[in-house]
């Protein structure tokens, strides 16, 4: 498998996004390092040259601009705006939405054959996994943040979601 620009992209914003300081993915004989320090990411690519045991060294390195001294946004502006958006199309202005916390492919279930991770009109719990978000072959399961009933699906299993993009819409007081 060759290891492609995109998907090196792809994999400097899971690592931007999450707490994860550094990761190494090894395909074949490529090999791939991302390095999260407090200014820079870091990325160290191997790929095969001429000989097949010698190994070609690129370092890439991108600098992150900082931000305007402004907190950081949470969770609750994202919820309340996506709330007004569910109360036209749910009648409920009381929704939270579930974000995803990365960039990948969103299963509703852990596999084709087996029954969905939950539905509308389902009551999850903090904690309860509510999908999947498949990043660079990785499955992680996405648990609810939330306890309440599900009032709307947002997204369709294999679709490619994007980082904080709305997946479920849960009425808290459901």
């Amino acid at each position: 498998m060759k290891i492609d620009l995109q998907q090196i992209k792809e994999l400097l914003g899971i690592v931007s996004a999450t707490d994860v300081t550094e990761l190494t993915i090894e395909f074949g004989d490529q090999k791939i390092t991302v390095k999260k320090a407090s200014q820079h990411i870091a990325t160290h690519v191997e790929v095969p040259v001429a000989a097949p045991r010698q190994l070609a060294t690129a370092a890439v390195h991108h600098e992150v601009v900082p931000r305007p001294a402004a907190p950081p946004p949470t969770p609750e502006p994202a919820a309340k705006a996506e709330s007004a958006v569910s109360a036209e199309d749910n009648g409920n202005a009381n929704t939270v939405a579930i974000t995803s916390p990365m960039v990948g492919t969103f299963y509703g279930a852990p596999s084709p054959t087996a029954p969905v991770f939950v539905k509308v009109g389902d009551k999850i719990t903090v904690g309860q996994t509510v999908c999947i978000i498949e990043a660079m072959k990785l499955m992680n399961d996405l648990p609810s943040e939330v306890s309440g009933k599900i009032v709307k699906v947002c997204v369709d299993s294999g679709t490619t979601v994007e980082y904080g993009q709305t997946l479920f819409l849960v009425d808290p007081k459901g």
